[in-house]
């Protein structure tokens, strides 16, 4: 199998796709209730907490596609409301953690939407959209996970599987690490795209080997997360970079459930994507006429700008004001830019049978050359036809005559001679 990258945060080595973080695990419950809330920066620093004032992701469900996610935790308990598996190895409502770094899945859920821990006011974790609804789709990726399903394979049923139970808003805190994709996701991804689905992704992490952005982050019309440090700057262990980024959002310091309840600090763009996907969340719930395009303006257009593209995006993402401020119409779609690329790119795959017949050349009447100028003084040496036709006979007939002639001169002097006498 060809290796993909990492997950997004605790370090995990996978075959195909990965995670990439970096977790320490606390003990949990904490000594304070508030303790683990109070780590949470980003809800005030990122205006979640203004935004909250108008919306907390009520009527939005967000799949999240990962190495599952447990529901049972306190945090997450009825915020899942559907689930699969795309591995053929864990439970068919995709809450059995599976893969490399099981931890994954639901760290990145309880970052997106989690509701804090029950009736105990201001303490666990909460989400950024604390109200919108999950679907848990499974994915195994890493070394002997007993599955028989490709990554890739798992990736495109897994996408199509979110599209047709109600997905708004799509996580992937995976990378390929490849800048390609196959062509199934062409399908996978347009599908999802044409459905009106926000599809996010994060950009890797340097730090697990991901060097460069990788697929799905490349892709047309999907919103790739970058993350910066607490002081919004670049996280260059913690975020890889490219040309396709999107938006930046914290990577560093962040919390997250773990499986079975109990807490882990991480680092990576796996914990900035669900913060962007909670973002749209919040976006879509607000403004429900939006198609998915107008909240992907919305989400990009308010972001604050940092720095160069390549790292930081449009800018750091503000809560406050996607949810706001007044943004002009967006001018285009995923769905075209996605169309677009499979037209320029995929040209060259399609089957010659397939392609529209190559214009025929008009079928032109061509003069006969015209013959050679030739040389009078050649013209007068005789050639080998010549010879045979004209030349010889001519010399046998000259011969033959002037044997005449010379036979009848001989005879009218012979007969002269003879009348002498």
């Amino acid at each position: 199998m060809r290796a993909w990258g990492r997950w997004g945060g605790v370090v995990a080595t996978a075959v195909i796709v990965g995670v990439t973080l970096g977790s320490t695990v606390l003990d949990a419950p904490p000594a304070h209730a508030d303790q683990i809330r109070d780590m949470e920066y980003w809800l005030t620093d990122y205006g979640f907490d203004e935004a909250w004032l108008t919306t907390k992701g009520a009527g939005v469900t967000v799949a999240v596609i990962d190495t599952g996610v447990d529901g049972s935790v306190a945090e997450l308990k009825g915020a899942i409301v559907g689930g699969m598996d795309a591995s053929g190895i864990g439970s068919p409502n995709g809450q059995t953690p599976v893969g490399d770094n099981e931890q994954h899945g639901t760290m990145v859920a309880s970052l997106l939407a989690g509701r804090g821990r029950g009736p105990v006011p201001d303490s666990g974790v909460i989400g950024v959209a604390p109200e919108a609804e999950l679907l848990a789709a499974s994915v195994a990726f890493g070394t002997d996970t007993g599955s028989t399903v490709s990554n890739d394979d798992q990736i495109a049923a897994a996408v199509r599987w979110a599209v047709d139970n109600g997905a708004d808003v799509i996580n992937m805190s995976l990378t390929r690490n490849t800048l390609d994709w196959p062509q199934s996701w062409d399908d996978a991804f347009l599908y999802a795209f044409e459905n009106d689905v926000v599809v996010v992704a994060a950009a890797g992490n340097r730090g697990a080997g991901t060097t460069s952005v990788g697929a799905p982050a490349t892709i047309p019309g999907v919103i790739t997360v970058a993350g910066v440090d607490r002081n919004g700057e670049a996280s260059f262990d913690a975020s890889s970079q490219g040309i396709t980024i999107s938006v930046a959002a914290p990577s560093e310091d962040l919390v997250g459930v773990v499986p079975g309840g109990g807490y882990a600090k991480w680092d990576g763009t796996s914990g900035a994507a669900p913060i962007v996907s909670g973002l749209v969340a919040l976006v879509r719930s607000a403004y429900p006429e939006l198609d998915a395009a107008g909240a992907i303006n919305r989400v990009l257009s308010t972001a604050e700008p940092r720095g160069p593209a390549q790292i930081y995006g449009n800018g750091l993402i503000d809560a406050a004001a996607a949810i706001n401020d007044e943004v002009p119409a967006a001018t285009t779609d995923p769905a075209t830019l996605l169309k677009d690329w499979i037209h320029l790119h995929r040209r060259a795959a399609v089957a010659p049978s397939e392609e529209e017949p190559a214009p025929q050349e008009p079928i032109t009447v061509k003069a006969d050359p015209v013959p050679p100028e030739q040389d009078s003084f050649a013209a007068l040496i005789p050639n080998s036809f010549t010879m045979a036709t004209v030349t010889v006979p001519l010399l046998v007939l000259g011969g033959f005559v002037i044997l005449m002639v010379l036979m009848g001169i001989g005879a009218t002097r012979h007969f002269r001679r003879i009348l002498r006498r």
